[in-house]
Order: C-alpha cells, then sequence, then structure tokens
C-alpha cells in the first residue's frame, strides 16, 4: 500500500505521522526551486529522485511573467511537483500567492551558505537549483510552509510599518536629546523626556536674546519635537489596528499574561497559521530562545541564540518583563531561581523559552480548532 502523503495541518498529527513520514523526494516527481529578485526569477526543475536538472528558465516578476512561469511549471515539471522558494514573503511573495492559486505546493527555503558558493561560483540558476535539492531528503511533514495571506498577512504589513515607524521616532528622539545635553536651551535632559516636555519644545517660539547657535539649536529642536508628535500618532493608531486583526484571529492571545497588541501582532505573525511550524520546539529556535550547545573535547555548554527571529525574541522579552513586574507566579519563580544562585539574565532566557513553548501550544490549541471548524 502506497505510503500517505501529508501536506496540511493533518500533517502534524502525532497518530498521522506514525504512518506517514515521507521524505520529499518519495512525496514528488520533481521539485522546482526558485532564486527571486526584484525584476526577474530564475526557475530550476530537479528530478526528485536523482536531483538531475531536467529544464530551467527565467521569467519577468510582472503579472504576465508570474502566469507564464506556471504555466511552464505545469507543462514541464509532472503531475506531482513541488515548488521551493527563497524569499517567498519578500521578493517571491506574489509568485508565492500565484503558485498556491493554481494549487501547487510551496516550501519556504533559505538562500545558500557562503560555503557551497565559494565551492560552486554563484549565479542565479546555481541557487534555483540549489533550493530545490536543498529539500530533497527534508521530512514532507517537516519542511518550512510560506506564511498565510489575509488578516496574517496584513498584520505583517502592520508589525514591518511599526519597526520603521519606531526607528524614525527612537532617531528623531535620539537628536533632540543630544541638542539639549549640548546647549543650554532650558531643558533637563539628563535622563529621558517625556512626551509632556516634548510637547513643550514643540510649542517653542524664537527668542531675541538668543546668539545664533542657540536659536539654531532652538529652532532645530523644535523642528524634532513637531515631527516626533505625529510619529506617536502613528504610532497609536497602528497599535489599534493590529488589536482589531489580533481579536479577528486569535482574540484569546491577549488573554494571556504580559501578552499586548503589539506582542500579539508579532507572534501571530511569525506563527502564521496551525501546521507551518511542526513543534514548540521549533518555534522556540525560531524565536532565538533555544541555547545552542557548544562542545569541544572535555568542556561544553550552551550559548545564546543571537540569529533566528529577532522581533519574536523581543516581543518574548517583553512579555516576560511584564511577567515579572505582575505575574505572581513568574515572580515566585524568579525568586526560587535566584535563591539558586541563577543571575537575572539567565532568569530571563529560561522565561523566554517557557513562555515561547506555552504560547505555540496555546496557538495550536486555538488556531487547530479554527482551521478545523472553517474546513468544516
Amino acid at each position: 500500500m502506497p505510503q500517505r502523503v501529508l501536506l496540511g495541518p493533518d500533517r502534524h498529527d502525532p497518530i498521522l505521522r506514525r504512518t506517514a513520514m515521507p521524505i520529499v523526494a518519495e512525496a514528488f516527481t520533481h521539485v522546482i526551486g526558485v532564486d527571486t529578485h526584484a525584476a526577474k526569477h530564475a526557475y530550476a526543475i530537479v528530478d526528485a529522485a536523482t536531483g538531475g536538472l531536467v529544464a530551467e528558465r527565467t521569467f519577468p516578476t510582472s503579472q504576465a511573467g508570474l502566469a507564464r512561469a506556471v504555466g511552464w511549471m505545469r507543462r514541464r515539471g509532472g503531475e506531482r511537483l513541488a515548488v521551493a522558494v527563497e524569499g517567498s514573503g519578500s521578493y517571491g511573495a506574489q509568485l508565492t500567492r500565484a503558485v498556491l492559486q493554481d494549487g501547487l505546493p510551496v516550501f519556504e527555503v533559505r538562500p545558500p551558505g557562503r560555503g557551497s558558493r565559494a565551492r560552486d561560483g554563484k549565479t542565479d540558476q546555481f541557487d534555483a537549483v540549489a533550493a530545490a535539492r536543498s529539500i530533497l531528503r527534508a521530512d514532507a511533514g517537516r519542511v518550512a510552509t510560506p506564511k498565510a495571506a489575509g488578516v496574517r498577512a496584513a498584520l505583517h504589513v502592520l508589525t514591518s510599518a511599526r519597526r520603521a515607524m519606531k526607528q524614525d521616532a527612537n532617531r528623531a528622539k535620539q537628536q533632540l536629546i543630544a541638542l539639549l545635553r549640548t546647549h543650554a536651551l532650558g531643558v533637563d535632559a539628563r535622563e529621558k523626556i517625556a512626551n509632556a516636555t516634548i510637547d513643550q519644545i514643540a510649542a517653542w517660539r524664537s527668542r531675541k536674546d538668543d546668539t545664533i547657535e542657540l536659536a539654531t539649536a532652538r529652532a532645530e529642536a523644535t523642528r524634532l519635537a513637531r515631527r516626533i508628535i505625529p510619529m506617536r500618532a502613528e504610532l497609536r493608531e497602528n497599535k489599534q489596528r493590529m488589536e482589531t486583526l489580533v481579536e479577528q484571529l486569535a482574540p484569546s492571545l491577549l488573554t494571556l499574561p504580559g501578552v499586548g497588541p503589539v506582542s500579539a501582532a508579532v507572534i501571530l505573525d511569525a506563527y502564521s497559521h496551525h501546521g507551518r511550524i511542526h513543534s514548540a520546539d521549533a518555534f522556540a529556535r525560531m524565536a532565538g530562545t533555544a541555547p545552542l550547545p557548544v562542545q569541544s573535547g572535555k568542556s561544553g555548554y550552551h550559548r545564546l541564540n543571537r540569529g533566528q527571529n529577532r522581533a519574536l525574541n523581543e516581543a518574548l522579552y517583553v512579555i516576560v518583563k511584564h511577567r515579572l513586574m505582575n505575574d505572581p507566579v513568574t515572580i515566585a519563580y524568579a525568586e526560587r531561581r535566584t535563591t539558586e544562585g541563577k543571575g537575572a539574565k539567565a532568569i530571563k532566557r529560561i522565561l523566554k523559552r517557557y513562555v515561547a513553548r506555552a504560547i505555540f501550544r496555546h496557538l495550536e490549541a486555538v488556531m487547530g480548532l479554527t482551521k478545523h471548524i472553517e474546513a468544516s
């Protein structure tokens, strides 16, 4: 009897996975790797059984070009075909949507490492072939799939926009603080300046007794303050829109201790949908909260993981920080670990890992139920 191939939400069901765990090369006859760029994408069809190159083409990223690419895949790729896309959430986003709408399974792949490029060279076609071959021996139920569209894609837009807005606001505020600390403008800027102080600076007018230096510094400080105020309003509006979308998608997430609209939006953007991330440990690794083992000879330890999704890592840090101040259970745990000799940073790292796993399990229960309701 042929093995059953699971590519939907049920592929992570522990009972079904005992009898259905094919690798990609067994589940499909051909895999198409795509190296994505702004103006054109490179495509390479690879035989799943042998890894041999079957065909390769380049198509523009216009709507007509994407339609031609999908048609070419169908003609040359055979019946059991999968697509491996680099940058499915950026340059390859429109292609990913077009392929999914056509009914083909899509997997996310990472760009080739520096070592392979140094050995094999670097061209778009090489990268397309490498994208296809990179998943051939992977478990078909564990290869990452693209993020979902709709509300989840809208949350991604808002979280990306918020990061840019915060960077702009922080840059303007730092410039304002630098002016206040280097010029005698009558404001104590030894500590962080409050919003009320920024509002007062925005209302400043020129003074006749100012020197040319002070007059210029005062005018620049006023300009920066007037720039910061609308940025605050934009961030508030962004947060409100995030809360609205989170309440549509997973309102129970906001009931968890320390989880606010912004943190919830970042978490949902990373998690996307039920079935995309195969385990709580994988979610913790994606958040950078799973320590990396370092062992050589007789010595061994775990070091901090500074890679992966840093926005998700920051959201978990904010949640842990809130719980350490307001959640009695978390406070009691931190006190107990402190008496055992753990430092504050180590305790926060442990708590981030715990929170990541707890939130993942919560989302799997909630989003999995929603998925089954939508499908019924």
